[in-house]
């Protein structure tokens, strides 16, 4: 079933309404689909290096108003629909845990899982759920989301296609640990306060309720 979607988003490149696809790829990856945008986006690249960055834009503005679907279904729809999509999707053992992490840290949860591989829809329906400040949620998904997108628009942009082997070797490498020293500091302070000791127990324990 998985590699079926897979094929079906990979034949979207060369549709005539590409960016169309790419746009609606983007927006139920970040709520419910679990094929990522990312191949799609590294084919259009290629095929039209001169358009990469309108390209990874309407991926990041796409993904971000899909972002906003899930925080409404955690919001308003949780109990029916939030916890058959996290089902379908094998995430469910993962919830208490994001949940806890998103209490704890925040837009920072946010930010990292939008320029990570940790699954952006885990994310976005659990800040819902917890009612997560929405301004700080929508801003975190724009830096996160563009961070990851705008890095191939503007690698293919400016190289062309032979950035692509690059891309797909170190890609997430770079942007991980872009991403990992941008909110380290963040961290850090937290990790000198004598609480956030009790939070890591927190959610540890959430990790294993969850087992």
């Amino acid at each position: 079933m998985l590699r079926k979607l897979y094929e079906w988003t990979m034949e979207k490149a060369s549709h005539p309404h590409a960016q169309g696809w790419l746009a609606l790829v983007s927006f139920v990856e970040a709520s419910f689909f679990p094929i990522p945008p990312h191949p799609l986006l590294g084919l259009m690249c290629l095929a039209e290096p001169k358009k990469a960055i309108r390209f990874a834009l309407i991926c990041t503005f796409a993904s971000v108003l899909g972002g906003l679907f899930g925080y409404a279904i955690g919001y308003f729809l949780y109990d029916t629909v939030g916890t058959a999509l996290l089902s379908a999707i094998g995430l469910a053992e993962e919830f208490p845990v994001a949940a806890c992490h998103l209490r704890e840290r925040d837009w920072e949860v946010i930010f990292l899982a939008g320029s990570t591989p940790v699954p952006f829809k885990l994310l976005t329906i659990t800040a819902g759920f917890i009612e997560m400040a929405l301004v700080p949620f929508i801003l975190a998904s724009i830096a996160g989301r563009a961070l990851i997108f705008l890095t191939v628009g503007v690698l293919f942009r400016l190289f062309g296609a032979p950035i692509k082997r690059v891309i797909d070797e170190y890609l997430i490498t770079v942007t991980t640990a872009f991403a990992v020293l941008v909110v380290g500091g963040f961290l850090a302070l937290s990790y000198l306060s004598g609480g956030d000791e009790a939070a890591q127990d927190k959610c540890a324990a959430a990790a294993i309720e969850a087992v």
